[in-house]
């Protein structure tokens, strides 16, 4: 029990301490013990309010967020393979606590997390996990709904390689002559094959090329059309979000595989997915994997959202290099362009791409070729939906950059408009959105027959 100094104040006249005097004297030693020097670890601690894990197989992110931001190091450990991470002036809450059970079976790269106290002052996370890795964690400010946060990415140490994985699924070539499959493929410096033409032609033995009008030709090679999809958003990342709770991520990610099991059937396509599963990437990112599989087009999915619940409609976007089109395509970019401050990009790591892409000189012919697409898609969309925009708009969108892949963004319908909501969530409605996508695809390279490869050179 506390008791106040009988020193603290001095007697009244009478002989006796004044109540008022008493108390005061009372406060002045509480507050004396509960000084700066003598307050708890546990009283100036950081809590953790919310503790997310986004396992894929490209990598595993972990995320801590709080209302301020945390101290950290962080260093591995081998035989066995474990990640470090020290948080200073930070407590066991109850999210953090239930981190441990946030870890599936099912992650590529951390089999289980243990928390402990490594010395006053100082938590230890560690993560027991499944072979090498090259992490990285860093620190975001406050974006969105979220406060600060503390991101863990692990990645392996050895990339995954999208081409290989595209090469592993494509169906081996039949020996027998594919006329229905064959697919023209012109050098750039030769006019192009006519669509008929090219689906008319049967496999022959190469033939010497023709060196004036009306000699023999050679035939057209035959090659897989690669076609990246990119569902939109992620992860953190949810994207817009309809009055019924509906998650732009998820609709997109949907439609994208949909999309996917369509172009798959067809005998000369392929298609690979920037995200298969519910995981951030960011924008630069997206187009790296396009062009790390030699991707003939890129075809970016999003559901649009604006502030009255009234607009509706599907709209096709291609880049722009001096300016939007339109101030609501201006505003639109910019909206998506922010998907990296939402979903959390690293901004120590390097982007030498961005550079390239800035420089390449054929962004112009891409962008020409973008808005041919970009309208044939259109055409498409408008059987199934209301065109919210009768033309292809263009602006600065980071996510169609590539520099040598024609590339559009597809606003399939606005997840703000309750009727569209319910529509964007029906299954079989995602079925003709993805039909319509291939219609217009089909479109494109009918008019457009693909030239022989000829990429920009990646860095490594």
């Amino acid at each position: 029990m506390f008791r106040a100094p009988a020193t603290v104040s001095p007697p009244s006249a009478s002989g006796a301490r004044s109540p008022r005097v008493a108390g005061c004297a009372f406060l002045l030693a509480l507050a004396a013990l509960l000084s700066p020097a003598t307050v708890s670890t546990a009283d100036a601690a950081t809590p953790v309010i919310a503790a997310r894990v986004w396992p894929a197989q490209e990598y595993t992110r972990i995320t801590l967020e709080s209302a301020q931001p945390i101290r950290h190091s962080m260093f591995t450990i081998d035989n066995p393979e474990r990640l470090v991470l020290d948080l200073e002036d930070v407590d066991v809450s109850p999210a953090l606590a239930g981190l441990a059970g946030r870890i599936g079976a099912n992650d590529p790269y951390v089999k289980s997390i243990r928390l402990g106290r490594f010395r006053p002052g100082v938590l230890r996370v560690a993560f027991d996990l499944r072979g090498k890795v090259k992490p990285q964690v860093f620190a975001l400010p406050p974006a969105g709904e979220y406060k600060h946060r503390l991101v863990i990415d692990i990645y392996p140490a050895v990339p995954l390689d999208p081409l290989m994985a595209l090469v592993e699924r494509a169906q081996p070539p039949t020996a027998e002559p594919a006329v229905a499959v064959a697919v023209a493929v012109t050098p750039k410096s030769e006019p192009a094959a006519t669509p008929a033409a090219a689906a008319a032609e049967p496999a022959k033995a190469p033939a010497a090329p023709a060196t004036a009008r009306g000699k023999p030709t050679a035939p057209p090679d035959r090659r897989l059309i690669i076609v990246a999809i990119d569902p939109g958003h992620g992860g953190e990342d949810p994207g817009a979000i309809g009055r019924g709770g509906t998650r732009e991520k998820d609709v997109t990610l949907a439609i994208a595989r949909k999309l996917k099991e369509r172009i798959d059937r067809e005998p000369n396509m392929r298609a690979v997915l920037t995200r298969d599963d519910d995981f951030f990437i960011p924008l630069h990112g997206r187009v790296q994997k396009a062009r790390a599989v030699n991707a003939d087009l890129f075809v970016s999915i999003h559901a649009d959202a604006f502030i009255l619940p009234h607009a509706r409609g599907s709209s096709v976007f291609a880049l722009s290099e001096s300016g939007a089109t339109s101030a609501a395509a201006r505003w639109l970019a910019k909206k998506e362009n922010d998907a990296d401050l939402i979903g959390g990009v690293n901004l120590d790591v390097a982007d030498p791409f961005l550079k390239q892409t800035l420089l390449d000189l054929s962004q112009a012919a891409t962008i020409n070729d973008s808005l041919k697409l970009g309208k044939a898609v259109l055409g498409e969309l408008g059987g199934i939906n209301t065109l919210h925009k009768a033309q292809v708009e263009q602006a600065g969108f980071a996510v169609l950059k590539a520099p040598d892949i024609p590339s559009i963004l597809v606003e399939t319908a606005f997840i703000s408009n309750p009727e569209e909501e319910r529509r964007l969530k029906d299954d079989a409605y995602q079925y003709k959105m993805a039909d319509a996508i291939l219609g217009g695809i089909r479109r494109y390279f009918a008019a457009n027959p693909p030239l022989a490869r000829s990429r920009v050179a990646q860095n490594p």
